[in-house]
Parts: structure tokens; sequence; C-alpha cells
């Protein structure tokens, strides 16, 4: 029996993650498209195109709404913690290992492709969580509002039934919350298992220790009512700014290197010795995953803690949302990149995943680097698991009601999980958290793809409004 169930989710994830499509190249090399690159690619591009070039466009008025003064009065949380919740989900543990493992596999090249993949990820994240916006409900446990996709794949299906439509619950919008469920509980074992591996590293302390102690300080945050944000709003912006800064500082002091690294970086994208050598498709798919699983733009993620936002208009959550994209991944994971790139490669070579970045770390800052991105894995990890269990409440709200037990439940279940991968890792968990973030992206995509028109028509009204009060 459990064997059966192993397969059938080892299956699912490959049918999801593995390459669905094999398309050959010149030099003998091929390229493997997985089927959730073949989904979130073309409707980047969509969104993108029907919203006019957002990301590009209207890139200085992300800023300018994200730096607006926010009404502290309301019980609902602001735009900018609501961005706050989203980013600490973002920047995980894919920004550090993640982005190691596209360029190991990828190249330099991997890092513009990224970029690309973010540009394009930034209208999606726009339309999904400016529907949240315009379908959230009031939130009756905790205050303020709730919503996501769950909720507005919910109005979809109504909508297009009608009269015929007469449950409670749509079946497509239940398959989703279930699905972020599955996938929040598995990405609560890799956190355990990652925190608690980086700590042995770099410090010599047992797993258990780690462990007990991460699973008390969560359950200290998650079980009270609303400590989540007030966590989030201080720690985010500290672990954020104290990476980039040190990136920053590492890039001063090898300034000269730097015209090498994009001259780096810009011809293995393109470069025709990639192609000749057939290692065209590892450099631009190692680059496009990256990205897309980094930044979560169109999975149904951020949304959850877009609808909790309180805003004079919808379309001004889905810009900061889009600039969550930027933060992430040509921000965060860009500023890892250029640890690695910045490294001799004589001191890396045949080194991955944490000792590669841990050995870059101890070239650039000695020590220090090694307990630096140690302490900062368990900030990105730690702010995930927080941030995942925000997004939580509201799928377990759509499925169970409104009530205490079921929310209590979960959270003690994803503590549970967050507890046994602290002492172990169990691959088929993993599997699953993949499996659950690529189900919900589908069920995610077959609606916001073509419910995609209240969202633009908010964009258009808003564009609109600021047309008409500079007239004035």
């Amino acid at each position: 029996m459990i064997n059966g169930i192993v397969t059938i989710i080892e299956t699912m994830c490959k049918f999801l993650w593995g390459d669905l499509l094999t398309i050959p190249l010149p030099g003998g090399g091929m390229l493997g498209i997985p089927l959730l690159v073949i989904l979130l690619i073309p409707a980047g591009i969509y969104f993108t195109i029907r919203t006019r070039f957002l990301p590009v466009r209207l890139f200085p008025e992300m800023i300018r709404v994200t730096m607006e003064k926010q009404n502290s009065k309301s019980e609902a949380i602001s735009g900018v913690q609501a961005l706050i919740v989203s980013t600490a989900t973002r920047v995980g543990m894919g920004n550090l290992v993640g982005v190691v493992a596209a360029v190991s596999a990828g190249g330099a090249g991997a890092v513009f492709w990224m970029w690309v993949t973010a540009i394009i990820g930034s209208s999606s994240a726009f339309v999904e969580a400016t529907l949240a916006q315009l379908y959230k409900e009031k939130d009756p446990l905790y205050g303020g509002y709730r919503g996501g996709p769950a909720y507005y794949i919910h109005h979809f299906v109504k909508e297009k039934l009608g009269k015929g439509f007469r449950w409670k619950r749509s079946v497509t919008a239940a398959l989703f919350a279930v699905s972020g469920l599955l996938c929040w509980c598995g990405i609560s074992q890799v956190i355990g298992n990652s925190v608690s591996s980086a700590f042995e590293n770099a410090f010599h302390i047992p797993p258990l220790y780690t462990t007990i102690v991460l699973v008390a300080l969560a359950a200290w945050i998650v079980l009270r009512k609303n400590a989540t944000v007030k966590v989030l709003d201080i720690l985010v912006p500290i672990m954020a700014g104290c990476y980039f800064c040190f990136t920053i500082f590492i890039i001063i002091r090898n300034i000269g290197a730097l015209p090498a690294v994009f001259s780096r970086i810009f011809s293995e994208a393109f470069g025709l010795r990639q192609v000749a050598a057939g290692g065209f498709g590892a450099v631009l798919m190692n680059g496009v995953k990256r990205g897309l699983f980094s930044n979560e733009a169109g999975s149904g993620s951020a949304p959850c803690s877009a609808a909790a936002a309180q805003s004079d208009h919808p379309a001004k959550i889905g810009l900061m949302q889009a600039f969550g994209v930027f933060i992430d991944t040509i921000v965060i994971c860009s500023c890892t990149a250029m640890i690695m790139l910045l490294t001799p490669d004589e001191m890396i070579g045949g080194l991955t995943g944490m000792n590669l970045l841990q050995t870059s770390m101890q070239y650039h800052l000695g020590q220090f680097g090694v307990v630096f991105i140690a302490v900062i894995l368990w900030l990105f990890s730690f702010s995930t698991f927080i941030g995942i269990l925000f997004y939580a409440r509201s799928n377990v709200a759509y499925l169970f009601g409104d009530n205490w037990i079921s929310q209590t439940l979960y959270k003690i279940l994803a503590l549970v999980m967050l507890f046994i991968g602290g002492l172990a890792a169990y691959t088929v968990v993993w599997d699953l958290s993949d499996v659950g973030i690529g189900l919900m992206t589908i069920f995610n995509l077959a609606v916001i793809v073509p419910g995609a028109g209240p969202a633009i028509e908010a964009l258009r009204d808003y564009e609109n409004k600021k047309k008409r009060k500079k007239k004035h």
C-alpha cells in the first residue's frame, strides 16, 4: 500500500517536473522542457502582452506604490505587509542552493535567463494578486481579509455555471486548496532538514538540538493569533537587507572583475560555443526553471497574502506583488550568483550545493562567511515556514470552514513535519511538495488565463484614474 502511494507520488513528480518534450539542438544537445515550463512561460508572455509590458512600463509605479504611506488604522494588513509575507516565502533555500545548482549545471548564462523569466513572471504575479484582491472576503477568525486562488477559482466556476452552481465549494478550488496544504507540509519537512544540516556543517551542532529550538520558536509564533505578520515585518527586511549589503560589499571588493562576470553571463547566455557544444539547453532550462521555482509567479501561493491586504485599489496590490518577483529573482538570486561568479573557478571546482556556496563565502569573507551563510539560510527558511502557514489559513478555511480547530490542527501537522525533517530527509516528502506546487500551478493557470479580464480591467481603471488625477 505504502509502496504504491510512493510510486504514484514519484510518477506524478516526474510527469510535472521531468522533461515532457525533448527538442534536438545543433551540436548534438537536447533541450528538455518540463510541463510546468510549457504552461508558465506562455502564460507569462500572454499576461505581459495583455498588460502592455507592465514589468517594464510600470516599474517606477511599482516602486512608488510600495513606498506609499500605508493605512495603519485598519484591522487588515497593508499592501507592504502582504508583500513582506510573500517575500518571506519566495526568498528561501532556492535563492541559495537553487541558484548554486542552476549556475553549476547551466553556467553563468543561466543567470540571464533567470532574469528574463522574472520579467515575464512579474506579469503573472500582477494578474493573480489583483484577482485575489477583487474576490477577497472578510476573515471572521483572524480579522481583516482572506482569499487567494481557491476563492477566485470558486467565483470563476460559479460565474461560468450560473444558476447550475449550487455547491458551497467547487471541485477545482478544493483541489487547489488541498494541493497547497500538501505542498506546504512537504516544504516544512524540507525546511527542517535544510536548517539542521546547515547548522551541523557550520557549527557541528547535532540536528536534534537545532530542530528542537527551531520547532519551539516556530510554534511560539504560529500558534498565536496574529504574531506571524509582526514577526515577518521585522525579520524579512533585516535578512534580505543583510544579504544584499554583504553582496554589495563583496562586489565592491571585486569591482575589477565585474565587467568580466557580466561579459561571461551574456556571452554564455547567447554564446555559439554553448550551442555548438550542445550545452545551450542546460543554460536556458536551468535559468528558466530556477527563475520560475524561486519567484513562484503563477503557482498561486503569493495571492493568499495579497488577498489579505487593505488597499484603495486592487491594482496597487498587484503592482506590489509584481515588484516582489523583482526583489526575489533580480536582487536576491542575483546576489547568490554574483558571490559564486566572483570566486576563482579553481576554488569551487567539483563542489556542489551548500558546500559550493559556503566555500565561495569563505573565500570572500573568511570563516565569518561560512557562519553568515548558515545563519542566513536559517532566517530564509524560518521566514518561509512562517509565511506558508499564513498562506494556509485561507485554504484551510475554504475546505473546513471558519473554526479554530482545523486551523490549529494544520499548524500542528506542519510543526510535526518540521520536526521530522530536522532529523532525517525523506525523498518522497520532497517529491510530495513538488507535486503539490505543480498541481497548484495547473489549477491556478486553468483559471487566471481565461479569467484574467477583471485584473486587466482593474489595471486599465487604475491607469485612467492616475491620468485624470494628473490633469486636475
